[in-house]
């Protein structure tokens, strides 16, 4: 199997486990991974993250040019940004329930929406930045996104959604589903003063693990 058909296949597997799992449903969200090459694979605007067609993924060249496949979404200005700004392999936007919740609350820290909660969260996502309200497909979503994704890995739109970059699709789908999972046990607490990892135990993990948390 070729390294393009087995990301096909790959991106399909995880974007029906998601859909599975009410992750995302309808036809929201979207993904795009890197092949060694440059080309992105990028899954179509419009499309079910439950019912997806490996030979219909949008494929484009390494300038961003549609050259394969369906349309690709129309939050590519998200995804380019993200590619644009850091080194990244994937990069995974859904509308998940709990991060939506949290991202339109009173009194969250834009810097790092997501208190340190469990040290999973803290490992894998570093610090969650909550950026403002955008119109889906925006071309100022992506400059917004790009000046925040140059220091984290993992953002929240506001109204909208999580994205998250990663150094493959695997890593970039585990951060999401880390992060979803993270803000619904952040929102089951909030106001119930939980106990969150100390200053001690958040720095042990930064260094241990090299977790960006400037």
């Amino acid at each position: 199997m070729t390294e393009e058909n087995k990301l096909r296949d790959d991106i399909c597997v995880f974007s029906k486990s998601m859909f599975d799992r009410g992750l995302t449903g309808g036809s929201s969200g979207n993904i795009s991974a890197r092949l060694s090459d440059g080309r992105l694979l990028v899954t179509p605007t419009g499309s079910c993250f439950g019912r997806l067609d490996p030979a219909r993924l949008s494929l484009l060249d390494a300038d961003g040019t549609h050259i394969g496949g369906d349309k690709p979404t129309k939050e590519m200005p998200l995804h380019s940004a993200c590619y644009a700004a850091r080194e990244t392999g994937a990069v995974v936007h859904l509308h998940s329930t709990y991060c939506v919740a949290l991202s339109v609350l009173p009194d969250i820290d834009p810097d790092n929406m997501i208190p340190p909660i469990t040290a999973y969260g803290v490992m894998r996502l570093g610090k969650v930045a909550l950026l403002p309200y955008f119109m889906p497909g925006d071309t100022a979503m992506g400059d917004a996104v790009r000046v925040t994704a140059a220091k984290h890995s993992a953002m929240v739109l506001a109204h909208h959604g999580p994205v998250v970059c990663g150094k493959d699709l695997e890593t970039a789908c585990y951060g999401l589903e880390e992060l979803e999972e993270t803000a619904k046990l952040v929102f089951m607490t909030r106001g119930m003063s939980p106990n969150m990892l100390n200053n001690d135990q958040i720095q042990g993990l930064v260094k241990k693990f090299n977790v960006d948390w400037d």
